[in-house]
């Protein structure tokens, strides 16, 4: 059996994950939760679960401050939320995994199995990173007008800032407009597949279909013509 607690301060978010566990899951306890980090932090100095699942954005102290309380911890973490930029940093922390809200319940099952795995063996499942390579291939969490629309890296084209804004512009459907500097957004966008070709324009490199060295512009699948800025001329041509 497997004993965790989760905490978010969403209830609706809480109320999910645990519908979830109890309709996919096998041999998990949920010993209880919580939507105050601080009351967590207090129940965990008397009880000792397997797993604590945690958000991490939350109003007073964020995920990473809540672990900030255990130095030397004896239960599992699993990040759970709705951005991936986090990614980095919860594998600084240990992390024995990272989901995605909203959760994909085959996901969730093998996270869970490898709770099971770690507390059978007694050891660290190290496959968080191949985990969240994969999230980050997959998709990303944009905020849209009051909502967060998933989306695939690989239909991203290009991002053009707009000041505080940025666009977004997709092989399937309209750009998505956000108020996001383009910065924030190159953050969260696969190193290896994105460059910021010019001060206003990321690009993905997968899509560039021509180089216009004369000019100093790529034109990408969809004919949209990007400059790339002179002293990025050199890195440009060894990433591609």
């Amino acid at each position: 059996m497997i004993k965790i607690i989760l905490i978010d301060d969403e209830p609706k978010a809480i109320k999910s994950l645990e519908w979830e566990i109890d309709n996919f899951c096998k041999d998990v306890e949920i010993m209880a939760t919580f939507t105050r980090p601080k009351e967590a932090i207090t129940y965990l100095q008397h009880h000792d679960p397997d797993c604590v699942f945690l958000d991490v954005e939350m109003p007073g102290m964020d995920g990473f401050q809540f672990l900030d309380h255990f130095k030397k911890r004896q239960f599992c973490v699993v990040f759970v939320t709705a951005y991936n930029q986090y990614a980095i940093q919860a594998i600084k922390e240990n992390a024995m995994d990272y989901l995605l809200k909203p959760i994909d319940s085959d996901d969730l099952v093998l996270t869970i199995e490898k709770l099971k795995a770690n507390k059978k063996n007694g050891r660290t499942y190290d496959a968080l990173e191949e985990r969240l390579r994969s999230y980050t291939n997959k998709r990303i969490a944009i905020p849209v007008e009051g909502k967060l629309v998933f989306i695939n890296t690989e239909n991203i084209i290009y991002c053009e800032s707009d000041g505080n804004y940025c666009k977004i512009y997709l092989t399937d459907k309209k750009p998505l407009f956000i108020s996001k500097k383009l910065k924030e957004v190159q953050a969260i966008l696969p190193k290896d597949d994105f460059f910021r070709a010019h001060n206003s324009y990321v690009i993905n490199l997968k899509r560039v279909s021509e180089y216009l060295k004369t000019d100093g512009y790529v034109v990408l699948d969809n004919q949209e013509k990007i400059p790339v800025s002179r002293n990025k001329k050199s890195v440009f041509l060894d990433k591609i």
